[in-house]
């Protein structure tokens, strides 16, 4: 290979990696900042890159709002957290740690979740 060549396939390679990092960022959330939520499981979406637990809550006026909280991936939080796909499901009512969005739009980073009664739903490896 020309030495051109690999210099422009070294640059494609850090471009693609900075692109793979910046999409995994978790950098639109304020981490100075927990909020702590009281709704309803509207859908717990166990997927990747990211699991979506979205939480309808209401508000201050009665009026119900929306909450988009992304998670970490499937195999972190099953391995390293202890949750799994079927630890909550429509309806169930929760109790929901979050780092919120930096842009104050519904939404944040799952940090943990309880059942309404305040225990965990989440088992933790033990080590």
């Amino acid at each position: 290979m020309k030495p051109h060549h690999l210099f422009g396939a070294a640059a494609m390679a850090l471009i693609l990696a900075n692109s793979a990092i910046a999409h995994h960022s978790f950098a639109m959330f304020d981490q100075t900042k927990t909020l702590t939520l009281n709704g309803t499981v509207k859908s717990w979406q166990w997927t990747n890159p990211h699991t979506w637990l979205v939480v309808t809550v209401k508000d201050d006026k009665g009026e119900v709002q929306e909450w988009n909280i992304e998670g970490q991936s499937p195999s972190v939080l099953r391995g390293e957290q202890g949750y799994s796909r079927d630890i909550m499901k429509p309806g169930d009512k929760v109790i929901v740690r979050i780092h919120p969005r930096g842009d104050g739009t519904l939404g944040g980073s799952l940090m943990g979740v309880s059942d309404s009664s305040g225990k965990a739903l989440n088992q933790p490896a033990q080590n």
